[in-house]
Order: structure tokens, then sequence, then C-alpha cells
């Protein structure tokens, strides 16, 4: 069972007042219009490029094995945009936790959401699959703001961040999962609701399987949504939380349910996942969280990539 975090005045000792401090911050810069919170946010992009190199060299890597055929211009030109939306990240971070509704919603274009209803009316859950887009937060508040939902999350090491970003999810959601919660996800599918869940990471060997990613064969993939899937009955909906190009706001892209996906094995389901999250990605190739070390986790006795 998932316990959400609480205040409390522990969370106000002094080893934690930088951080307060820095969330004070961030939120007085997210308070400017948007326009300048988008100059902003690529300004810090840039400046993390030049000072997180080890991050650098993982985005350059993942795209190598991800997209073998680009170039090394293409390659480069990729890596830099994907910076900006690393520091547009923090400022949709501070815009998804702060802004109000209305501000929110005057920067956001939802496309297709009747795909959400269609599904609600046959009276079944919906496993939304979010992908590791650098817009996730944002992400979330937009879909919460047209149907509030489940959110899947990894309980933050730091407790005035797991606090914080429990707050600012719950602003326009119904509640958290840890994502090891699994048979209280489960529950929410069987009851009907609408649980948002990420299968793109690498989430290490003990609940993996080796399918395609991309020009990756042997890439380590989450078994979980086979059984989620497999156990709830629930239809598998993927959205794409989109940053228009020019600091023109957002679009909420639906794409269409699946409610019979494949189920035969974890392989056959994953390698499925896998394409649909290829798709989604290519939607807005320069936003997804290509830091991450995808293909950390290797067969057992296969040397690392990274």
């Amino acid at each position: 069972m998932t316990h959400l975090p609480k205040f409390s005045a522990s969370l106000l000792h002094p080893r934690y007042w930088a951080l307060w401090f820095g969330v004070g911050m961030l939120w007085l810069v997210v308070q400017l219009p948007y326009p300048v919170i988008y100059r902003l946010g690529c300004g810090i992009g840039h400046l993390a490029q030049r000072l997180m190199k080890r991050r650098v060299r993982i985005a350059q890597r993942n795209l190598e094995l991800c997209f073998p055929h680009m170039s090394e211009a293409e390659c480069q030109k990729m890596v830099a945009k994907n910076f900006e939306s690393v520091g547009m990240g923090l400022m949709e971070t501070g815009m998804a936790w702060f802004w109000s509704d209305r501000r929110m919603s005057r920067w956001m274009e939802v496309i297709d959401f009747e795909h959400v209803r269609n599904v609600q009316a046959q009276g079944r859950g919906i496993l939304l699959i979010g992908v590791h887009f650098l817009t996730l937060e944002i992400g979330a508040r937009m879909f919460g703001l047209n149907e509030p939902g489940i959110g899947v999350y990894r309980p933050n090491d730091n407790p005035v961040i797991d606090l914080l970003q429990t707050w600012g999810r719950m602003r326009s959601n119904k509640s958290m999962i840890d994502r090891k919660d699994l048979k209280g996800m489960i529950r929410a599918l069987k009851a009907g609701d609408v649980v948002w869940y990420a299968p793109d990471h690498d989430y290490g060997p003990r609940a993996s399987v080796f399918v395609p990613f991309f020009a990756v064969k042997d890439a380590a993939s989450t078994s979980g949504t086979w059984m989620l899937a497999r156990m709830s009955q629930a239809c598998i909906v993927p959205f794409v939380p989109r940053r228009k190009p020019g600091g023109k706001g957002y679009e909420l892209i639906i794409l269409e349910p699946e409610c019979s996906p494949p189920l035969d094995d974890a392989e056959t389901t994953a390698a499925w996942m896998n394409k649909v999250v290829e798709r989604c990605i290519m939607m807005a190739p320069e936003q997804y969280m290509w830091l991450h070390r995808r293909f950390k986790t290797r067969p057992e006795g296969v040397p690392s990539r990274y």
C-alpha cells in the first residue's frame, strides 16, 4: 500500500533551507510571462549542456544506438535541442506545480481527448501510457485538468522533493501510487480509474525482458505492462505532451486506445509496447529524456554499452 508524504516540522531543518530557497526562486520565475520563461528555460539548457558533460555523452550514445544512420551533425543538433528541453523541463516543473488552472488552460491545446471518453463509456479502466518526455510534469498536469487520474511514481529520497512533487501532481489528480504497488494499480484499473504509467525506462534486470527498441535488438524492457494489462483488462491509451516551437505553448495529444493488446507473454507485450513508445517519441524526439541510461541493463556476461 502506498503512503503519501505529509508535511512535518522536520522539513524545516536548516539542511533543507537551500532547497526551500531554490523552490521559492522557481515559484518567482514562473510568475513571469510564458515567452520570457521559454527563453530563460532554453538558456538554462544551453548552460546545462556545457556543464553536464557526462549526460551529454549519454544522450549522444543513446542517439547513436537508436539511430545508427543519423549523421554526427544531426546528432549534435539533436543533443543541443534536447538540452534546451532539459532547461525547459525545470521551468515546466514549476509551471505544473504553481500555475493556476486558468493560466495552464490558456497555454494548452487538447487533441483527440474523445478517445479517453469513449473508453470510459465502456466502463473500463485506462492504463495511460506517458513516456519520459522532459514535459512529463506539465503533461501530467494538463491531462489531470481534463480527467483527474492516478499517477505512478518513485518516491524521492529527499523528503522535501518527495512532498513537493506529490503535492504538485495532486493539484489536478486523484492520488499517487508507488511504482512497486502493483496490487494498488490493478485495483484502481479494475475500478475504472485512469492510471498513469511509464514503461519506457530501464528498470533493471529483475522485472525486465530483452526485446527490440529502435535499432537496439536486446533492450531491457519492463514486464509490468504485460502484468497490469493482463490482470486488469484495462485499455491502453498513449498520450504525448508536446511543447510547441517558439514558445507558443503545448499540445496534449491522445493516441488511439488499444483494448486488446497482445498478451501472449511478457516478451510479446513488451515488444509491442516498445513500438508504441517509439511512435510517441518520434512525435517530439528532441523533447525525450535521452539523458537516461536506457540501455544500462545487459544480458549476463555482455559488456556495458556506456
